[in-house]
């Protein structure tokens, strides 16, 4: 092993062919026409595949590579063909016929083979040896046996073979291959040094013709705009000043206005002006309107508005446009004569060029041809020929009516010609001789009479003749009610009923006669008109009768909307269906922002019948009657709710608070009282309980429920109210002897941690209160308030960096968190480090994109006067339903005195939240700038109902405990008064 050579120094095997067994024995290019040289034999392969095998001393294979196969696989195969067919018989079995059809073929092929051969040496010898052969025929010889010995003796006899590769050798020799052709030079490279080899060049671009085209481009010439001429002619002049009319002026006061100067001011108020309405775009989109559900894409009046300023008058239209114009339509008029439109276009077309008569001659001639089929053509001339005393109208008209006396539209237009009344009754008349059956013609007869009596004439005329108007039967009931008696108007009802059975319409004019006259019962009625339509299979969908019954309560009839909807409110919905709730619930509340509360009352008193215990159907039901209702529908109602649902403890206390802000503070007491029975150890009622007490002063009733709450629900909601309570009366040390005792019981709620720290630092015990907050702090990581509040003391200390650092460990704990990221940063502002206060602003942007908290801080104190706009449409299409976002813009908008856009942002960030009290002190301080007291008296109002509870300012005021006896309004008028001094201190 050790004297064996390496692979590359080996001598080839025998046979051994470079690139054979990928394939690559030889390769024909374009330029040869002949076959390309061949590779070895079959046979010489096998012989070499043996060799190699005999070597290894391995079996020798049968064929390319393949090993000799066992001997059970001998029978599979016996029969395989021997010249591997393929193609259409590949798949074919092979047996012992084939075989000899194989042979019999091959003995026929080798015959004739020597027949042929046969026939060259016989042609051979006839010419040359013909009296040899005859002697041997005379002396009886055979020539058989002589003609299967003989070869072929003349090696240039001529024969199919021979003349084959004659021919192929010529071919070669006059076309030789590529290889052939470049041999010699391909031998005389091996005399190439390596000089002569680096010192070949590169190929390249031989043809210079990428050369040319870059010279072509270089040389070709363009010819320079004015423009450019003008602005290299003042590029040397320095001018900053802008104008009123924002065009500039060069140095010796002539103005440049030439087009070549830049107008600062248009573009600068064009800027406005686009992030204006993109302002009021996003607020449509994603604003107030989208939460009240009355979003739309379309603002009616300013799209009145744009099409009144998108008319073009005469004088603005290009006339190259009309004479364009004017040629089509009078190749669409020539191509189609009868083309009524055409005619309609082209004389529209030229009252807008001023030419009044040619625009009366083109639709004189569009009557003319095609007035017999198009009324609109012969109302188009007499709108362009009326005038004065309307007579050439009038003319017009009455040669209408002759080409078209059944349109009702002419008649109408003929007798609006008419300057008298009289004049108008007989044109109306003589249209009833041809349009008997018009309901149009027949109101307007009626609308022309002045007398009660002939009116109601024409109507009976009316129905008799058009039996299944309804509105014509509406029409004559209600005045035979008004001029007669009510059971004449209910048989014209009846006659009305018998001729249309389908309609509803009847049968709810019937229930309302029966409302207004108290004649009757609305309920029978309605009930009956549903069977009967259920019979006449002419029901309506239940989305159809509830807008009947909204139609009904806006005309007055109040009992009938109801019985509509206790009625129909339950058609087409399966009593299994689980839905119907949900279904009842939005059509109430539908009901409610379409302002029909008396239709929604029905509904959830519908609902309430099927629902009976349903907790979230009473509160929506309370919540209505207490915004739209009176206080005695509300107590019914609320004591039905009680009774119902008694274990509900949230309508108890709305039922005691409703009754003690009536002042009836005996009954709240006596409600409560219903509601302890009910509910034992609830610590909402104790709560509510207690709440009463102390708003109503009276301490040691309020201080006893309180201690009965922690004996009998103890809760950390209970012992964090009793340690606000006693700190609210000023006995700081009872308070921290009750934080702590349930701090011993609850050691994981963060707002009593909070109240203790808050307690010693009132009492200007500043380490006793850190170590509460440091404490609360590992106790509950993740509560925020507290990361803030001892933030707060160790600036307040003095101490920033510890202020930096407590609120860097809050952040691990509650990196989502808005008010800690806003925190730093204000402190970061409050030291006077704004750079660093800007990169904080943009890492919590990045990280809470859509926090209107932080873009409210960024647009009103981290960002320049001018780029307020901008930032507030950036931050509005990060997040659109943000109320402080909200106050922000409308603040930018007041600052720029732009004050009905900023009291429209006030109201959509109320409209969002109203439980945030600074969005109501904001609004009610710009009212009081530029309001009215009506509208100031009428948000302080809102507010006191709505009663908000929360606000960064809100909260710090309301939860002060000198404030703790202040109402609603109060605590408004102490965060307006906050707020406006926040802004003097600011300097803004």
């Amino acid at each position: 092993m050790a004297g064996r050579k390496d692979f590359l120094s080996q001598l080839a095997p025998e046979n051994y062919v470079a690139g054979l067994g990928r394939g690559a024995t030889g390769f024909t290019t374009r330029s040869d026409l002949g076959p390309a040289r061949e590779g070895p034999s079959e046979d010489q392969i096998k012989e070499a595949l043996a060799k190699r095998a005999a070597q290894l001393g391995a079996a020798p294979p049968t064929a390319y590579g393949a090993t000799e196969k066992k001997e059970e696989d001998d029978d599979d195969d016996r029969f395989q063909d021997p010249d591997n067919e393929t193609g259409l018989f590949a798949n074919g079995q092979f047996d012992r016929d084939d075989d000899e059809a194989d042979r019999i073929y091959q003995v026929v092929d080798d015959r004739m083979e020597k027949r042929r051969k046969s026939r060259r040496l016989v042609l051979l010898f006839s010419c040359s040896c013909m009296p040899s052969f005859r002697a041997c025929c005379t002396h009886g010889l055979s020539l058989s046996p002589l003609l299967e010995q003989i070869t072929d003796l003349n090696p240039s006899a001529i024969s199919r073979e021979a003349r084959e590769a004659q021919e192929r050798a010529d071919y070669e020799a006059n076309n030789p291959k590529i290889q052939q052709q470049f041999a010699d030079l391909k031998r005389s490279l091996a005399s190439v040094s390596e000089e002569d080899w680096e010192n070949l060049p590169e190929a390249g671009d031989l043809t210079r013709k990428n050369k040319r085209t870059k010279t072509e481009a270089r040389n070709r010439f363009y010819a320079v705009p004015d423009s450019v001429i003008a602005g290299a002619r003042d590029s040397t002049q320095m001018d900053t000043s802008v104008v009123d009319d924002g065009s500039t002026t060069n140095g010796d006061g002539a103005d440049t206005m030439d087009g070549t100067m830049t107008n600062f001011a248009d573009i600068g108020a064009a800027r406005d002006k686009v992030l204006q309405v993109r302002l009021d775009q996003a607020a449509q989109s994603g604003g107030a309107d989208s939460t009240s559900g009355t979003a739309t894409n379309i603002d009616p009046k300013g799209y009145l508005t744009s099409l009144s300023k998108s008319e073009l008058k005469a004088g603005e239209v290009e006339v190259g446009d009309i004479n364009r114009v004017r040629a089509l339509l009078e190749s669409v008029i020539k191509t189609n004569s009868r083309h009524a439109p055409g005619y309609l276009a082209l004389s529209r077309l030229e009252e807008l060029a001023g030419k009044i008569v040619a625009a009366r001659n083109v639709i004189a001639k569009g009557c003319e041809i095609c007035g017999s089929q198009s009324e609109d053509v012969w109302l188009e001339a007499i709108r362009l020929s009326s005038g004065g005393d309307n007579h050439n109208g009038k003319v017009i008209a009455a040669n209408a009516l002759k080409a078209q006396p059944q349109s009702t539209r002419l008649w109408i237009q003929a007798m609006e010609l008419e300057n008298t009344i009289p004049g108008k009754k007989r044109v109306m008349r003589k249209a009833a001789d041809f349009l008997s059956k018009s309901v149009v013609i027949w109101k307007e007869m009626i609308k022309l009479e002045d007398s009660e009596q002939d009116a109601k004439l024409l109507l009976a005329k009316a129905t008799e003749e058009i039996p299944l108007s309804v509105e014509l039967w509406l029409a004559y009931a209600r005045l035979v009610a008004q001029t007669e008696t009510p059971e004449t108007a209910q048989k014209v009802l009846n006659k009305a009923r018998l001729a249309n059975p389908s309609s509803h319409l009847v049968w709810i004019a019937a229930s309302r006669l029966a409302e207004e006259t108290g004649k009757g019962n609305p309920e029978q009625i309605i009930r009956r008109a549903i069977q009967s339509l259920a019979r006449e299979n002419a029901m309506m969908k239940r989305e159809e009768w509830v807008q009947e019954a909204e139609k009904c309560e806006t005309e007055g009839a109040i009992k009938t909307a109801a019985c509509l909807i206790r009625e129909t409110l339950g058609y087409g919905l399966d009593d299994d269906d689980d839905d119907r709730k949900n279904i009842w619930m939005e059509d109430a509340q539908g009901s409610v922002s379409r302002g029909r509360y008396e239709t929604a009352r029905a509904i959830y008193a519908f609902a309430l019948r099927v629902y009976f215990t349903s907790r979230k159907l009473w509160r929506a039901a309370v919540d209505l009657e207490k915004a739209h209702g009176t206080p005695g529908a509300l107590f019914q109602l609320m004591e039905k709710s009680v009774e119902a649902v008694p274990n509900d403890e949230g309508l108890w206390m709305m039922y005691a608070r409703e009754k003690w802000r009536t002042n009836e503070l005996d009954e709240a007491r006596k409600i409560l009282g219903r509601a302890f029975n009910q509910n034992p150890e609830s610590e909402s009622i104790y709560l509510s309980a207690f709440q009463l007490e102390a708003d109503n002063h009276q301490i040691s009733a309020a201080r006893e429920l309180l201690r009965t709450a922690r004996q009998e629900a103890s809760t950390d909601r209970v012992w964090y109210k009793s340690v606000a309570f006693e700190r609210q009366q000023g006995d700081n040390d009872a308070a921290l002897d009750l934080c702590q005792q349930a701090l011993n019981t609850f050691p994981n709620c963060w707002k009593l941690h909070a109240l203790k720290g808050q307690i010693y630092a009132s009492k200007g015990q500043i380490p006793q209160a850190r170590e509460a907050y440091n404490v609360g702090t590992r106790a509950c990581p993740t509560a925020v308030p507290l990361f803030v509040l001892l933030s707060r003391l160790e600036e307040a200390s003095g101490v920033v960096v510890k202020a930096r650092s407590v609120l860097e460990r809050g952040l691990m704990s509650s990196p989502k968190s808005a008010e800690l990221r806003l925190e730093a940063i204000r402190v970061e502002r409050r030291a006077g480090n704004i750079p660093q206060a800007k990169v904080l602003m943009a890492k919590a942007l990045q990280a809470l994109p859509t926090s209107g908290l932080l873009w409210s801080q960024s647009i009103w104190h981290l960002e320049p006067r001018t780029q307020r706009k901008p930032r507030s449409l950036e931050a509005i299409k990060k997040c659109d339903n943000d109320p402080t976002l909200f106050v922000t813009v409308a603040r930018v908008f007041w600052n720029e005195r732009k004050l009905e856009k900023a009291a429209n942002w006030f109201e959509k960030a109320i409209v969002l939240d109203a439980d945030l009290g600074d969005t109501w002190a904001w609004y009610v301080k710009f009212l009081m700038q530029h309001g009215t007291e009506e509208k100031r008296r009428e948000v302080v109002e809102k507010c006191v109902a709505n009663e908000p509870r929360h606000g960064e300012v809100w909260q710090g005021v309301r939860k002060e405990p000198a404030n703790k006896t202040l109402g609603t309004e109060e605590v408004l008028k102490r965060v307006v008064r906050l707020l406006d001094e926040e802004e003097k201190g600011r300097g803004a």
